[in-house]
């Protein structure tokens, strides 16, 4: 079998897109070293295929979004019935409207049908719409949790039978073990403290920021400011109805004292970054998997995260879920963590085992397993 992977973002490994197709790549040539890969990607796209994959290159047409939409739309599904694969997979939703062969694609998330907030201006949901469609038409639908999954089925009017969801997985690199000559350097590069509570992720609205400072507002009284909060990640060069002025809530809630900005992480730097925390959090509301979870998971650090979305169906009884808009039970869950040994050594164990559950090459062979489902349907 012969699968052609639209790669747009593989050489973006600082987002999810980029993460999941890099992850499943992998996962495939260990599970299924006979399965013939092909990127196909724009020309200028500097791509390192793993061992045994090939790359094709399509000229771009057109700049900016229109390019995007042109190579998902026309020149990916052409440039994968021209190199005689039997399958388009689109690791993003992304998929085109017509294809000479059938397609699987990915869909992360719906945030921008289930959040206002996130749908944009005319153009953004023309395309939406436009993907929206496409979808209908895919021969099969991965999605990366089961809430993911009803909220597709729901929303977009799809088959139960059309979707699947199939669990992602933190790289081999996310490990409990310290590495003193790798973590300290990081340690020194963004000037962190002995010890601290991290965040890592973005900024938008549904990441929920506002209440993780106002949470930390009940922290800094029940530790005496022994472990500042570090907030990882780009900030948003300016306030908007989609993104939070953190700054100004840093300031407005007394808090600038305990907060500590150190802004985009490398990710090389990343699991370090995780080790050496002592609690990792994640208010998010909505999430289509939560990766950094289960990363930080897999670094043996406890979590507290938000019990709304996919979040709970990824970290079970591993960590604490916490209604996203509870500053102060946020606040409790965070203090447990930090100064009961035994809550947060549990919570480490627990994460520890759970992160075990999850691998790409469990997500490759349940990827797979749809790959020989349509397989079946083709005629020979």
């Amino acid at each position: 079998m012969h699968i052609a992977f639209n790669a747009w973002f593989w050489n973006r490994p600082d987002t999810g897109s980029g993460q999941y197709l890099r992850g499943l790549v992998k996962g495939l040539r260990a599970a299924a070293p006979d399965l013939r890969l092909t990127l196909i990607a724009p020309e200028g796209w500097q791509i390192e295929p793993p061992n045994g994959a090939t790359v094709e290159r399509v000229s771009l047409k057109g700049s900016g979004h229109l390019a995007k939409a042109v190579f998902e739309q026309d020149g990916f599904p052409k440039a994968a019935a021209k190199v005689g694969a039997d399958i388009a997979h689109v690791p993003y939703w992304g998929s085109p409207l017509a294809s000479p062969i059938p397609v699987v694609v990915t869909i992360h998330d719906l945030i921008p049908l289930i959040l206002p907030q996130y749908r944009g201006g005319i153009l953004a949901r023309l395309y939406t719409g436009l993907v929206a469609a496409s979808a209908r038409g895919a021969a099969a639908v991965i999605t990366d949790s089961e809430h993911s999954r009803q909220d597709i089925i729901k929303r977009l009017g799809l088959p139960t039978e059309q979707v699947t969801a199939i669990h992602l997985a933190a790289g081999e690199e996310y490990h409990p073990r310290p590495a003193m000559t790798l973590d300290e350097p990081v340690r020194k590069k963004y000037g962190l403290p002995p010890e601290y509570v991290l965040y890592l992720g973005g900024f938008d609205a549904r990441k929920n920021i506002e209440n993780l400072i106002k949470a930390f507002t009940y922290v800094k009284t029940g530790t005496q400011d022994a472990y500042p909060l570090v907030l990882a990640g780009r900030l948003p060069e300016k306030k908007s109805p989609r993104f939070a002025d953190v700054r100004g809530l840093i300031e407005a809630m007394n808090v600038s004292d305990v907060v500590q900005l150190i802004g985009e992480v490398d990710e090389a730097d990343k699991p370090a970054l995780y080790r050496m925390a002592n609690c990792f959090v994640f208010p998010s509301r909505y999430e289509g998997f939560g990766l950094p979870v289960l990363e930080a998971m897999a670094c043996g650090v406890p979590v507290v995260t938000s019990d709304r979305s996919s979040l709970p169906e990824i970290v079970g009884d591993a960590a604490f879920t916490v209604a996203p808009d509870d500053a102060r039970h946020w606040g409790g869950s965070i203090l447990a963590v930090l100064v009961q040994e035994n809550v947060a050594q549990d919570l480490k164990e627990k994460g520890l085992a759970r992160a075990r559950q999850f691998s790409w090459e469990r997500t490759a062979r349940e990827t797979l397993a749809v790959y020989e489902k349509i397989a079946q349907g083709l005629p020979r």
